[in-house]
């Protein structure tokens, strides 16, 4: 047990900046990817032509391929057409494109559960369809779709160890490189998996005090 307590001790500095860097590509890719599912999610919902079948198919590929596959066509696949991304520019682009796929789903979802009297209404106070969108929908669909972000966004954080493959010195290959170093690998990787979830149990409770203020506004 010392043993154990010697090696967390050595190692707990050098896995707290990875859980630093993973924090950072996690929010990075939540800003970014927020506000591109939420363009996805309305051209789907207006059914815009052409625009409705590209972004249909963006999010059938992103969701539909591994998100360890798209990291490696980024960052090893484009160079080959010209196009060359540094391993952090790249894990940030992957992560970005596949959790925009599954928040454009969580927003429409979101867009659907506010009820069709709340356009009507809209419409009759002569507000346009964007301005509806925009005052009126996309708030209500915003407060709707909060549990199924927060589960993105938890996700998110753990898909955060992909981006490791290209040498992204974000938590799980601090760890790795820590272990190459001790030999030994059972109780890093469970200090490892053990910051993964601190992380993920604190935006759970962010989560919910979330929710709880939306409901307490909309009630209001």
């Amino acid at each position: 047990m010392n043993e154990w307590i010697e090696l967390f001790s050595l190692a707990l500095p050098f896995m707290l900046q990875g859980a630093a860097y993973t924090l950072m590509f996690a929010a990075l890719a939540m800003l970014l990817g927020l506000p591109l599912g939420f363009i996805v999610a309305v051209v789907r919902v207006a059914r815009v032509p052409v625009l409705t079948q590209l972004a249909t198919f963006y999010v059938s590929v992103m969701r539909g391929t591994p998100l360890l596959v798209q990291v490696f066509v980024i960052y090893y696949g484009l160079p080959s057409v010209g196009i060359e991304l540094g391993p952090v520019v790249s894990g940030v682009l992957a992560l970005t494109l596949n959790v925009a796929a599954y928040l454009s789903e969580s927003l429409r979802g979101g867009i659907a559960g506010v009820s069709r009297g709340q356009w009507e209404a809209a419409f009759s106070l002569g507000l346009s369809w964007l301005q509806s969108m925009r005052y009126i929908i996309a708030p209500q669909a915003l407060r709707l779709a909060v549990p199924a972000l927060s589960n993105s966004l938890i996700s998110l954080i753990k898909d955060t160890s992909l981006v490791s493959v290209i040498t992204v010195a974000e938590l799980m290959l601090v760890t790795k490189e820590v272990i190459a170093q001790t030999f030994q690998p059972l109780p890093l990787y469970l200090a490892a998996a053990a910051i993964y979830w601190v992380l993920s149990a604190s935006f759970e409770r962010l989560q919910k005090w979330l929710e709880a203020r939306l409901e307490l506004a909309h009630r209001r």
